[in-house]
């Protein structure tokens, strides 16, 4: 293979991938229906202009079969009449107009046979348009899918899915420690208000019972007014029995 043959090929090569980078589906199938439409306005009126010559060719057809059938006439009036030499020029006006006559219908059916043609090429090329146009609808949906699909895959790969997960995690982990702290935190405050009150009930009956206590020693010590014989041991004094039972009682709310 020749150097000129292989820098070709490395030109065509990429003029392809050039082009087919730069082909948009939706801009290519619009300019298809573009240049079918316009071959459709082409070939329409070339139907037309078809039609206009059969017309033509038909009324040219018409006048030349009438004109012979006119010089017939006139020539067997001429014969008719003894004028034989008019009748011969009449016959041969008749003949030339008669092989008009038969050229120009022989043209017509020829025409007629292309009028009848370019009309179902006409009819056939509409249908195409018309199911491409269809299918340029479908196909552009599809593009719109693919185009949203594809936008769609290419944000997915450029979010950090895991990233994104494990800050989810993470931030619910801390939710729950921030509960389990409040939780504990209620839990305690509940727990010291119990003890308070405890400590308030516990302190009343201490304070009746102590009450009580200082109640029969008075009336002890009311009842008790005459002194001990002189053989008779010498009680403690009843305000040191008191004060020592007193302070007793004391520490052991202290040890509460």
């Amino acid at each position: 293979m020749g150097l000129f043959d292989r820098v070709s090929r490395v030109v065509r090569s990429n003029l392809n991938a050039a082009v087919s980078s730069a082909e948009d589906p939706e801009k290519i199938l619009e300019q298809a229906i573009i240049d079918k439409q316009e071959d459709l306005v082409q070939m329409s009126q070339a139907v037309a202009n078809a039609n206009a010559s059969q017309k033509r060719v038909q009324q040219q057809y018409e006048r030349a079969h009438s004109e012979a059938n006119t010089w017939q006439q006139r020539a067997q009036l001429a014969l008719q009449k003894g004028d034989e030499n008019l009748a011969r020029e009449a016959l041969t006006r008749k003949k030339a107009q008669s092989e008009t006559a038969t050229a120009l219908k022989a043209q017509l059916d020829t025409q007629l046979t292309q009028v009848d043609s370019l009309k179902k090429n006409l009819i056939g090329l509409e249908s195409k348009i018309s199911e491409a146009k269809t299918k340029k609808d479908m196909l552009k949906a599809r593009v719109s899918a693919a185009k949203a699909n594809e936008q769609l895959q290419s944000t997915m790969t450029s979010m950090n899915t895991n990233s994104a997960m494990g800050a989810f995690e993470r931030m619910e982990e801390k939710v729950l420690m921030m509960e389990a702290k409040s939780q504990a935190a209620s839990e305690l405050a509940g727990s010291d208000l119990e003890s308070q009150f405890a400590a308030l009930e516990a302190g009343g009956d201490v304070d009746d019972e102590l009450a009580a206590m200082k109640a029969q020693l008075a009336g002890g010590s009311t009842g008790q007014s005459q002194l001990p014989a002189a053989d008779e041991p010498v009680a403690a004094p009843a305000d040191a029995v008191v004060d020592a039972e007193l302070e007793a009682l004391r520490t052991q709310l202290d040890n509460v």
